[in-house]
C-alpha cells in the first residue's frame, strides 16, 4: 500500500488541495461582504460600510481583491457626485452552497466546539 505525504517542498496547494480556494474566501471580511451583497443587492461603499462597520480603508481594499478575484463587480456611474456600487458577481454567488454546508455544520457543532474550547487547558497560539 502507498501512503501519499507531501514533500516539504511541496508548499501548502499541494498538500491541501482546497487551500488556495480558503485562501480566496478566508478573511475575516470576504464572507460578511458577499453576505451583505448578496442579501441587500446592489450597494454604494457608504452603505456598505455602515452595514458592516469597517474602516474605508479596510474596505477599500477588500473590495477591490474581491473585485480581482472575480467575486464582486464595481460600477461606476458618471454622475455628480461620483457613485459607484459593489454587486456580487455570478462567481461569488456559485459559493453560497459552500457557506450554506459550513452554517449546517456550524449549526450541529457549534456545542461540541464550546466544549472542546472549555476542556483545552493550554494557552492559545499567537
Amino acid at each position: 500500500m502507498t501512503v501519499w505525504t507531501p514533500s516539504a517542498t511541496a508548499g501548502a496547494a499541494a498538500a491541501c488541495p482546497i487551500a488556495p480556494a480558503v485562501d480566496v474566501v478566508h478573511s475575516r471580511w470576504t464572507t460578511p461582504v458577499l453576505w451583505t451583497l448578496h442579501t441587500s443587492g446592489s450597494m454604494r461603499f457608504g452603505r456598505l460600510q455602515e452595514c458592516l462597520g469597517i474602516s474605508p480603508k479596510v474596505l477599500t481594499a477588500k473590495l477591490r481583491e474581491m473585485e480581482r478575484d472575480g467575486l464582486v463587480t464595481r460600477r461606476a456611474y458618471n454622475e455628480v457626485p461620483p457613485r459607484v456600487e459593489y454587486e456580487v458577481t455570478e462567481l461569488g454567488l456559485s459559493l453560497q452552497p459552500v457557506f450554506a454546508a459550513l452554517g449546517t455544520w456550524w449549526t450541529a457543532h457549534e456545542a461540541d466546539v464550546a466544549r472542546a474550547r472549555d476542556a483545552y487547558a493550554g494557552p492559545l497560539p499567537r
